[in-house]
């Protein structure tokens, strides 16, 4: 019967309600068990998505068959009605007689010991071990692929720590790889799977969002812009006048010839490097190659749907990077405390960070949930930092980083910075450069490592009074004037003088 479907459906999304509010109370501690949270949530929404639409479709009645059995029950014989329902469940379970029967009450109650641990192997299950449970990128097989691509032979190979900051990065002078180059088919795989691993990474990391909607804006502002031709990098015009004036770009290093893939401290070299023989020549290959394909309108419009797809793989690269900026910091983060590791520590932090046992809510029935707290409680004796999985860090690293020695500053108030390295960095934030504007000093370059509100005051002096000591002797040079007309200070006419070369 339709209406005992309606009735069937209904309870079951009651049921999903429950357990989705259930798992949103807990707050598990450790990121594995959050994961584990968020992915079982995401698939109860998806199955209320799914009975929803039959639900929805029940409503519809489109083939009018709920409201005939509505008309039968109200204007039939009752017992006729029912005993013809007693009939077809007689006959449907004599045709399936060991069918079991589902119990919803107990399909989404509060999760056993067993599912834990289930849902737990399916998150070990999804992450490497240099993913720490969706904390870090693990783009070591596309940094080699990176490095194997063709345009790549002969250039300098970048490590791993470079990568992590250009992977989105595809125009120069950061990225010396010409527009021609990127219509090669090793190109466009390295971008497909670069654009495949991120777009995984963000659905096992955040299973509780709206992808589908976000990468749908992706698209839409992609096609936005390449209808108005403002895609970085892929301009029409650019590509039309690329060849023919040396595509230049200004950078904060100087000046950079993509034509050629050279970056120029000067200006007066580029200059010179323009009339060069080896930049006219790639000049001319290179608008050889751009005007070849378009010597008929078919080829030009093969050539232009190339280019949109490699540049909007680009496009979704730079995005969906720019989305997780926090787990890309955070990766270059790890990348670099892990090169001051031995082998043996990484092995055994990989070991520890997947022999966590999973903390069960089954202690919640007990009486002694005090004690247990109570034992629970992390043992630090020595009052050290606490890691990313809520534990100290091992002592080693502790005084490595010289994390117990106390660095106080003055000028910040009389903050303490726990570490060199955070001592060295306190330097160019906020909190030290208010200090210093407060005190009247402008200029903070020279006075990094002074901490004294007295020691500061006095350069600044000392600072000052030099400049106009400075001016005032520049105002008061003698100038002279020899025979010829050269005009120089005194002092230099009299040596030029006493020398007889006057």
């Amino acid at each position: 019967m339709l209406l005992e479907d309606q009735r069937n459906i209904h309870e079951e999304l009651e049921r999903l309600e429950d357990a989705i509010a259930d798992r949103l109370l807990e707050d598990p501690p450790q990121i594995r068990d959050r994961l584990a949270r968020d992915h079982d949530v995401a698939q109860y929404l998806g199955q209320i998505e799914e009975c929803s639409g039959r639900l929805l479709s029940i409503y519809e009645d489109v083939d009018g068959k709920q409201e005939d059995e509505v008309r039968n029950l109200t204007l039939g014989d009752p017992m006729e009605s029912f005993s013809r329902e007693i009939a077809n469940i007689k006959a449907y379970h004599g045709k399936y007689p060991n069918l079991p029967v589902e119990n919803l009450e107990k399909a989404y109650k509060r999760r056993s010991p067993e599912d834990h641990a289930h849902s737990i192997a399916q998150i070990d299950s999804m992450f490497t071990g240099e993913e720490g449970f969706g904390r870090f990128f693990d783009l070591t097989t596309l940094h080699e692929q990176y490095l194997n691509l063709p345009v790549h032979q002969q250039a300098r190979r970048l490590t791993y720590l470079q990568y992590l900051d250009v992977f989105d990065i595809f125009n120069p002078p950061q990225v010396a790889i010409r527009r021609d180059q990127k219509m090669s088919e090793s190109y466009f795989q390295y971008l497909k799977a670069l654009q495949d691993y991120l777009e995984s990474f963000m659905c096992r990391t955040k299973p509780l969002e709206n992808l589908d909607k976000i990468f749908a804006h992706f698209d839409k502002e992609f096609d936005e812009q390449w209808a108005n031709d403002q895609v970085p990098g892929w301009e029409q015009n650019a590509a039309q006048a690329g060849p023919a004036g040396g595509d230049t770009v200004m950078s904060d290093e100087g000046i950079y010839c993509s034509t050629c893939k050279k970056g120029f401290a000067k200006e007066s070299v580029y200059e010179a490097h323009l009339t060069g023989k080896k930049h006219k020549k790639a000049a001319q290959e290179l608008e050889s190659s751009a005007t070849g394909p378009t010597t008929n309108g078919t080829s030009a419009d093969i050539s232009r749907f190339k280019e949109r797809a490699v540049a909007e793989r680009e496009f979704r690269i730079r995005k969906l990077a720019a989305a997780m900026q926090t787990e890309r910091s955070d990766t270059k983060v790890n990348v670099e405390r892990k090169q001051g590791m031995t082998e043996r520590e990484r092995q055994q932090e990989l070991e520890q960070l997947y022999s966590e046992a999973p903390e069960m809510a089954n202690g919640a029935n007990n009486d002694d949930d005090d004690d247990e707290d109570g034992e629970d409680k992390i043992y630090n004796p020595l009052k050290l930092p606490l890691a990313w999985d809520g534990k100290p860090i091992p002592y080693w690293l502790y005084k490595l980083h010289g994390l117990g020695v106390e660095f106080p500053c003055e000028i910040c108030g009389n903050y303490v910075y726990m570490g060199r390295r955070a001592f060295d960095k306190h330097f160019n934030e906020p909190r030290h450069i208010h200090g210093l504007r407060c005190l009247g000093i402008t200029s903070t370059t020279l006075f990094r490592e002074i901490t004294s509100i007295d020691e500061a005051q006095n350069l600044w002096r000392k600072i000052q009074q030099d400049k106009k000591k400075e001016k005032q002797t520049s105002d008061n040079v003698v100038q002279m004037e020899d025979s010829e007309g050269n005009v120089m200070p005194e002092k230099v006419y009299k040596d030029l003088e006493a020398q007889g070369l006057l």
